[in-house]
């Protein structure tokens, strides 16, 4: 037996007296706290989207919706310079229009794969909800307990005096 690990002899034991690895055992980790110590880095950050990918599907919806009305007109068999007279205006009338126009109505109706659209969706409800509750844009989260323990180092905070 090689460094004394497992039996002197597997003679009478059932085993092969082949030894394994405890995969098991798990070893403690040098790092105990795998998450940052620093106040400033666990703060949420809102992703921004990215506004030109954001440009690039809306013009890409636009012309998905063109050649839908070219494809159809193509089928009913009108001439060529009607369909492209009719694709211009089509295609005018869709990107003058606001970016807003062509927003969907809420978050719920994005697909997973739409990372952005989901980022400026909600960007904008935390936004209405900030101020229907009336929150402060430059409203730091904990700042009540930080100007607390300020007030209780200073000795100015009559609840504690007493």
């Amino acid at each position: 037996m090689s460094s004394n690990v497992g039996l002197s002899t597997p003679r009478g034991s059932g085993t092969s007296g082949y030894v394994q690895r405890n995969l098991s055992n798990l070893k403690p980790r040098d790092n105990f706290a795998p998450y940052p110590k620093d106040h400033d880095l666990r703060q949420h950050r809102q992703r921004q989207p990215d506004k030109d990918i954001l440009n690039h599907d809306r013009l890409r919806e636009i012309e998905v919706k063109v050649f839908d009305l070219r494809d159809k007109l193509e089928d009913e068999g009108v001439d060529e310079e009607e369909i492209e007279s009719q694709t211009v205006a089509l295609r005018k009338k869709l990107t003058t229009g606001s970016p807003e126009s062509g927003k969907n109505a809420g978050r719920s109706q994005l697909k997973p794969h739409q990372v952005h659209e989901l980022a400026a969706a909600k960007i904008e409800e935390s936004e209405k909800l900030r101020k229907a509750l009336g929150i402060r844009e430059d409203y730091e989260e904990g700042s009540h307990w930080k100007k607390q323990e300020e007030r209780l180092r200073d000795g100015l905070d009559p609840d504690r005096a007493k």
